[in-house]
C-alpha cells in the first residue's frame, strides 16, 4: 500500500472535492482513509478515528457489515443492473418499495428512487408542481422552504436551500422559491422566548402563503429536523400547527428525511417523533448506510393516482438510469434488516440520551454555548469565550482539525460541531467521544483566543 504522504499529493494533484476550498485542503493536507470496521476508521498510517458523524449523516448500522456487503455481491451475481424504464422493473426493487410502504408513518405508498438526497428533492419539487396541474391549479408552483436549511444542491434543490453562501454562485436559480425564519428557540429569528411566543416560527408560513397567495403555493418543504445550523428540535407545538397551515390551504407537506431518517432520532423516522402524516416523505443517505448511493421518495397514493390517464402527457415525466438499481436495493433491504434485527432504534433512543446528558458537561467550557439534538444527531454550539460573537470560521476549522488529531471525527457547521454516529454506538463509545471533545475545547481555549 502507498504511504499517506504518497496518497495525500495524489488527491491533491487529481481529486476536487466537495464543498471545500481546495487551497485551504493543500494547507491541512488530506485525509486518507483506507479500512473501517463498526465505530471505527482507519488512515494511510495505521492512525484510528472514532467516526462520530457516521461517514457523512449516513452509515447507521456501522462500517465493515458483511451482511449488507453479501446481499450485494450475491444480488450482483444474479442480476448486476436493469432499468426501470419501459415496464422493466426487478425483484430487490419491488421488495424495498413494499418495505418502505410498510415502516414509513400514514399511508405512503408509492416511491420513485434516486441517488443522492439532491435528486429526491428534485423529484418532490417536480412532482409537487406538476401534481397541482393536474389537479386543475397550474398557478400553484411556489415552494415555501426554510431559511437555514439544507435540501440539495441541484438547481431545484438549490433553490429550496435556504443556506444564502451555498446559494449566492449560483444565482439566478429556479423562480417560485420563498422562505421563512426557521424554528430555532436557542436564537429566536423573532426575538421571542418560548412558551410566550405563539409559535411564530409556524404562524411564518400561513403569512407567508397569505402573503404569495394560497392559489400560488404547491408545497412547504421542511427537515423535521434540521441540521446545516446546528441540530435544533422546534416546540412541541411547531408540527401541529404546520400540519394544521398546510391542510387548510391544501399545500402538500414535504419530510425531507435525508439526513434525520432510519433510527438516528430514537424513532425509525423523525415524523414519527413529532407525529408528522408528510405528503410526500425524502429519504436517502442512511437508507443503504452508505453501501451504495440510494434514495426515495415516498408518496400517498392520492399524489400518484393524479398522474394516471391515457397517454404519456399525464405520467409523472421524470427518470434516471440507476433508479431503483438492483444492487442498491438489495443494500437497503439487509441495511433495514440489521436495524430492525438489532433493535438499533431503541440503542439510538437510549444511547443518544445518554449522549447528550454527557455532552452536557461540556458547557463548563467558555466556548460551549449549547448543546442541542435529539437521539444520536446532537450538535454543540460555540461562541468566542470573551466576546458577544460567533466564533470566526477558521478557528472553527481548527477545533475541528484539533478534534480530528485527538481522534474523533466530527463537522464544523454553521458556528456548531455537528455529529451523527452510526447507531450501533453504545456508552463506551459516547465516553470516548465526550472525552476527546473535552481535550479539544480546553485546546481551544487555550490555544485559539
Amino acid at each position: 500500500m502507498a504511504n499517506q504522504e504518497h496518497l495525500q499529493a495524489q488527491d491533491l494533484e487529481y481529486n476536487w472535492h466537495p464543498f471545500t476550498q481546495m487551497q485551504e485542503q493543500k494547507s491541512w493536507g488530506s485525509k486518507v482513509i483506507v479500512e473501517a470496521k463498526g465505530m471505527m476508521l482507519k488512515d494511510a498510517n495505521g492512525r484510528e478515528y472514532i467516526d462520530a458523524m457516521g461517514g457523512l449523516f449516513t452509515t447507521a448500522v456501522g462500517h465493515g457489515r458483511r451482511e449488507i456487503i453479501d446481499a450485494m455481491r450475491q444480488q450482483g451475481e444474479k442480476l448486476d443492473f436493469v432499468s426501470l424504464f419501459d415496464f422493466f422493473t426487478n425483484e430487490p426493487a419491488i421488495e424495498l418499495s413494499k418495505k418502505l410502504a410498510d415502516i414509513t408513518p400514514g399511508d405512503l405508498q408509492y416511491v420513485q428512487y434516486g441517488c443522492s438526497g439532491s435528486d429526491v428533492v428534485e423529484i418532490a419539487l417536480k412532482m409537487a408542481r406538476q401534481y397541482q396541474k393536474r389537479r386543475g391549479f397550474s398557478n400553484r408552483y411556489k415552494i415555501i422552504a426554510r431559511i437555514s436549511s439544507f435540501h440539495g444542491v441541484s438547481m431545484g434543490a438549490l433553490s429550496a436551500n435556504g443556506v444564502t453562501a451555498f446559494r449566492e454562485p449560483f444565482e439566478p436559480l429556479v423562480p417560485g422559491f420563498r422562505h421563512i425564519a426557521p424554528a430555532n428557540c436557542y436564537h429566536c429569528p423573532f426575538g421571542r422566548t418560548y412558551p410566550d411566543c405563539d409559535i411564530d416560527c409556524a404562524r411564518a408560513l400561513e403569512k407567508q402563503i397569505l402573503f404569495e397567495g394560497p392559489e400560488t403555493v404547491a408545497a412547504f418543504i421542511t427537515e423535521p429536523v434540521p441540521s446545516a445550523g446546528g441540530v435544533f428540535e422546534p416546540p412541541p407545538e411547531y408540527w401541529p400547527a404546520i400540519q394544521e397551515i398546510c391542510r387548510k390551504y391544501d399545500v402538500l407537506l414535504i419530510a425531507d428525511e435525508i439526513l434525520n431518517g432510519f433510527g438516528k432520532v430514537g424513532t425509525l423516522f423523525a415524523c414519527e417523533l413529532y407525529n408528522i402524516d408528510p405528503d410526500i416523505l425524502l429519504l436517502a443517505k442512511a437508507i443503504a448506510s452508505g453501501y451504495f448511493p440510494l434514495s426515495a421518495v415516498i408518496v400517498k397514493p392520492g399524489i400518484y393516482e393524479a398522474f394516471l390517464g391515457p397517454t404519456n402527457r399525464e405520467a409523472f415525466l421524470h427518470g434516471q438510469t440507476f433508479q431503483g438499481h438492483p444492487v442498491g436495493c438489495a443494500a437497503a433491504l439487509k441495511n433495514i434488516e440489521i436495524i430492525e434485527d438489532e433493535k438499533l432504534v431503541d440503542n439510538a433512543r437510549e444511547v443518544g440520551k445518554y449522549f447528550g446528558e454527557q455532552l452536557q458537561g461540556l458547557l463548563e467550557f467558555k466556548i460551549a454555548a449549547n448543546v442541542t439534538g435529539v437521539g444520536l444527531l446532537r450538535s454543540v454550539g460555540l461562541k468566542h469565550p470573551t466576546e458577544e460573537r460567533e466564533v470566526p470560521y477558521e478557528i472553527g476549522v481548527k477545533i475541528r482539525e484539533k478534534a480530528y488529531e485527538l481522534g474523533l471525527i466530527c463537522r464544523f457547521q454553521v458556528n456548531s460541531l455537528v455529529m451523527s454516529p452510526p447507531i450501533i454506538m453504545t456508552r463506551e463509545d459516547v465516553d470516548k467521544a465526550v472525552d476527546i471533545l473535552k481535550r479539544t475545547l480546553a485546546e481551544a481555549e487555550k490555544s485559539y483566543f
